[in-house]
């Protein structure tokens, strides 16, 4: 993988019929396609492109799988992994948050690119001899000579390893085991990364009455940021839409305002771009009461500089969506059928929060003790990833397994009392515990059906 060998095409492996049409099939197309580099400079120091271009299968949501059919090294064109196999093998992998792990980074460290979890499917790690994770650091100036090492959560502990070589676009790293891996540096000093602004526009209300409302969003070209902003934006109370506008640019840890022609509503003023969870990192808002076309310019403070301008036209703020009916199925009929407000009453509702966590009413009640040891009993081997998930650390698990040595489902209900005793009154009902682990790719199903039944009674109530 070195900088300074010629790219070659990577070779598209050839679809079926199937895949190229069904959306559920393949990935390739819209908005799961990966952003590509707009730096010149690192696109010259990309990895050598001799690679086997893989399209995955989505098999369940956030995750992919892919069969790599013989040795050789492949590129999955969803996500930008590039996995050498010594043999045929089915791989898994899905992307997580670095909201979830980034507490694991201490002191200089910070995270370079998403964070995976990739498995092999009944064969051992071994067979995947390495794997090269893209990364979303700017290497363009020689004089900022970057280490790169990976975070790589094992036997849910976090560790620091190094890699093995890295260019202008990947980081590889020998596979030591399979368990949530991610490429991070350590540097004192801001760092330049390649960035996105993503825009969304508000759906309905103001906007038909010629009000139009956006939140622009800075991230890393990095797919565990993008996930996470657009996780966000859909636990909003109001309907949000991303404008699909070219994004990319780059983004030091500095100060940016972002201007418009003409002349909007924008607050903040002022905006740092920092490596924080995205909850924590905030966003324009910008507010028109006159109709597009509207030219938005992001201005980097220091400097001055214009990294990124879009214009957004009357056509992409068309609200193209449409609310899809809730479907009743027979048995559950009633004799007299109720009015909507009636209905909307007796489902539950979410607040809208500033950082974007979902907020159950009150008239939602918090998991009693019962429905708790139900769960712990559905959960496996995999229950200390789902404490990972909950926000407990490695020192809870530690103080858990050492107050119940030998009972097992009692140490998983304990975990689910502690997440309980943590969170606020309201806020730790099966909602509040199926949105933190839904992510989690070995949640069992029993334990989704489980949590979805409570909610699905909850509702009925």
């Amino acid at each position: 993988m070195e900088a300074k060998k010629k790219l070659k095409s990577p070779r598209q492996r050839s679809l079926n019929k199937s895949q190229l049409m069904d959306p559920e099939q393949g990935v390739s197309n819209g908005k799961d396609e990966r952003i590509k580099i707009c730096c010149e400079k690192c696109k010259a120091i990309q990895q050598s492109h001799g690679n086997e271009l893989v399209t995955p299968r989505r098999i369940s949501k956030g995750r992919l799988q892919v069969q790599l059919e013989d040795e050789g090294t492949y590129e999955c064109s969803v996500t930008g992994l590039v996995f050498e196999a010594s043999e045929r093998v089915l791989v898994r992998y899905s992307v997580l948050s670095w909201s979830k792990f980034g507490a694991f980074l201490r002191d200089s460290w910070k995270y370079a690119g998403p964070i995976f979890n990739v498995d092999t499917v009944n064969k051992d790690a071994s067979v995947l001899k390495s794997i090269q994770f893209p990364h979303s650091v700017c290497l363009a100036d020689p004089e900022n000579e970057m280490t790169f090492s990976v975070l790589h959560i094992k036997n849910n502990r976090p560790l620091i390893e190094p890699t093995v070589d890295h260019s202008g676009s990947h980081v590889k790293w020998n596979v030591t085991s399979l368990s949530p891996v991610g490429p991070i540096i350590q540097t004192s000093q801001p760092v330049e990364h390649h960035g996105v602004v993503l825009v969304y526009k508000q759906l309905g209300g103001d906007c038909n009455n010629n009000n139009y409302s956006f939140h622009i969003y800075l991230a890393t070209n990095s797919r565990s940021d993008i996930t996470d902003v657009s996780k966000q934006v859909r636990c909003y109370k109001k309907r949000y839409s991303q404008i699909e506008k070219p994004p990319t640019c780059k983004l030091d840890e500095r100060t940016y305002r972002l201007l418009s022609e003409p002349e909007g509503d924008i607050k903040p003023q002022d905006l740092k771009f920092t490596l924080a969870v995205t909850k924590m990192k905030g966003y324009f808002e910008a507010f028109f009461e006159q109709p597009p076309p509207f030219k938005l310019s992001l201005i980097e403070i220091e400097s001055e500089e214009t990294v990124w301008s879009a214009t957004i036209r009357e056509g992409d703020c068309v609200d193209n969506t449409e609310k899809k009916p809730r479907k009743r199925t027979s048995s559950r009929q009633r004799s007299s059928s109720p009015s909507e407000e009636e209905s909307a009453v007796k489902r539950p509702r979410w607040q809208d929060e500033s950082d974007g966590v979902k907020t159950a009413m009150t008239q939602c009640q918090d998991m009693s003790e019962k429905q708790l040891l139900l769960v712990a009993k559905r959960l496996g081997k995999e229950w200390k990833q789902v404490a990972i998930y909950l926000d407990l650390n490695s020192r809870d698990l530690d103080d858990i397994q050492a107050a119940e040595k030998s009972d097992v489902t009692m140490q998983k209900l304990k975990m689910l009392v502690e997440w309980k005793s943590r969170r606020r009154p309201g806020e730790a009902t099966a909602n509040h515990l199926y949105n933190s682990v839904e992510d989690l790719d070995d949640l069992p199903n029993e334990v989704r059906q489980t949590l979805q039944d409570m909610m699905n009674n909850q509702a009925a109530k």
